[in-house]
């Protein structure tokens, strides 16, 4: 899938597989790839500014935990988050309802197919 496909989206992406509870980045990229079937690929370049971004917002917060003699920043939704989360839901559930109606339109009522 393109990269570009996912501008606009990256918010609702990360809020989504946060959702559960914390992970760090690396979990996050690796959620996002499986919860997508492979489709969706992100960068580190990608990732890391846009979590920065959404804790600066709010929507995030992190904490330094550590794995063995590594230390990982993870991540995990406020609750402003999760109401962020649910808009970005409904918001999408009506992109996909008006783009699925250009693309796939119905038959108009009375026509015989």
């Amino acid at each position: 899938m393109r990269q570009d496909a996912v501008r606009g989206h990256l918010d609702g992406l990360l809020l989504a597989v946060l959702e559960p509870g914390p992970l760090h980045g690396y979990a996050i990229i690796t959620a996002v790839q499986e919860r997508s079937g492979g489709a969706l690929e992100l960068r580190t370049g990608t990732i890391y500014p846009a979590l920065n971004r959404l804790e600066r917002l709010g929507l995030l917060s992190s904490s330094w935990q550590s794995s063995g003699e590594r230390r990982r920043r993870c991540y995990e939704l406020t609750d402003a988050g999760r109401h962020t989360l649910a808009g970005e839901r409904t918001a999408w559930s009506e992109f996909t309802t008006a783009i699925g109606s250009v693309l796939n339109p119905a038959a108009p009522p009375g026509f015989a197919t």
